[in-house]
């Protein structure tokens, strides 16, 4: 970008939340994006926050969330905390009038989603999802071929996520993500929301939906094993299964069509493949080195470029918390 072209605005990001999705997934994103600047992060651990302060060349760190969103410095802020404190931190951010990205899932609860999408939403403030595969070059691939009619009317859509228990399940330490007080459903709530707001995005909301969820191998108090099945408002069915004890990993998506298929995995790096009565194409199509990279750009082509409309919303990704709770059954 010339110097004609540079862009005559800032946004100072805070960060809540300096672990591992921070490390190499979104936090250097942030820092590439021309446009934006991480100026603040918080973690509860004075040494842990000091020491991600220091290593990322960040000018400011707290131990204290509400020192971070009041910080005047600080214009935007990205909640990168486990889900259960998304509600409380982003009502905060809400009520100190700033724009806000949350990590997904939005929050562990349908209920909870919505009265933080009401907060910004009554404040006419942005409000982003971190379900950056909506921003990915080989999902808007998928969706330019689904776009293109390649494979007519849509009829169905599958996946199937089977991932034996890792070492850390079998040894009972302690784990969020598949703590029952956190995630019910425990990987699920973590990788699934991912496919399932992927689907949307590719095929529209989803109507209705049902699950069976259950604790087969009791490694945690989580759930470990899920089973849907939906129906998108566009007519198209959809069905899934999530089991977190067998004994390969496996990530397929095929959805069908009145014309052909198109098969890929939602978090492995496989080719994108399409076969129809018209074309048939294989393609690789790789992740940039920080995952959330198209993500951020698009949130910083919307709030300062304003050439944009983000696909990850505060709307998009209440209706993926929707979705969750009626697989898994809540009121």
């Amino acid at each position: 970008m010339s110097n004609s072209q540079k862009l005559n605005k800032t946004i100072r990001w805070g960060i809540i939340g300096c672990g591992d999705v921070t490390e190499v997934k979104s936090g250097p994103a942030y820092k590439e994006t021309e446009g934006f600047e991480i100026v603040a992060v918080m973690r509860r651990d004075f040494d842990k926050a000091k020491d991600y302060a220091q290593r990322h060349n960040i000018s400011t760190f707290y131990t204290n969330a509400d020192q971070l969103i009041n910080d005047p410095a600080v214009d935007a802020v990205y909640i990168a905390t486990p889900p259960d404190t998304h509600k409380l931190y982003a009502l905060k951010v809400a009520n100190a009038g700033k724009p806000c990205c949350i990590e997904k899932p939005m929050t562990p609860s349908y209920p909870e989603s919505l009265a933080i999408y009401q907060a910004f939403k009554e404040k006419n403030l942005p409000l982003f999802v971190a379900y950056y595969r909506r921003s990915l070059p080989r999902f808007n691939q998928v969706k330019d071929w689904l776009e293109n009619n390649y494979i007519g009317d849509i009829r169905h859509i599958n996946w199937q996520l089977n991932k034996p228990a890792s070492d850390l399940d079998k040894s009972e330490a302690y784990n969020w993500r598949t703590d029952s007080k956190i995630a019910p459903a425990g990987y699920f709530d973590d990788l699934a929301s991912h496919g399932l707001d992927l689907f949307t995005y590719l095929l529209g909301n989803i109507k209705n939906a049902h699950g069976i969820t259950l604790n087969q191998q009791n490694l945690y108090t989580s759930d470990d094993a899920v089973t849907a099945c939906w129906v998108h408002e566009n007519g198209a069915t959809g069905s899934g299964n999530w089991n977190f004890g067998c004994d390969n990993h496996t990530d397929k998506v095929q959805i069908s069509g009145s014309k052909g298929t198109i098969q890929f995995s939602v978090f492995h790096d496989n080719p994108i493949v399409l076969n129809s009565d018209t074309k048939s194409e294989e393609l690789v199509i790789e992740n940039p080195k920080h995952i959330q990279l198209n993500h951020v750009e698009g949130m910083r082509d919307m709030l300062i470029k304003k050439n944009y409309i983000h696909p990850s919303s505060g709307d998009s990704a209440l209706h993926t918390s929707w979705i969750m709770d009626k697989i898994l059954a809540k009121p």
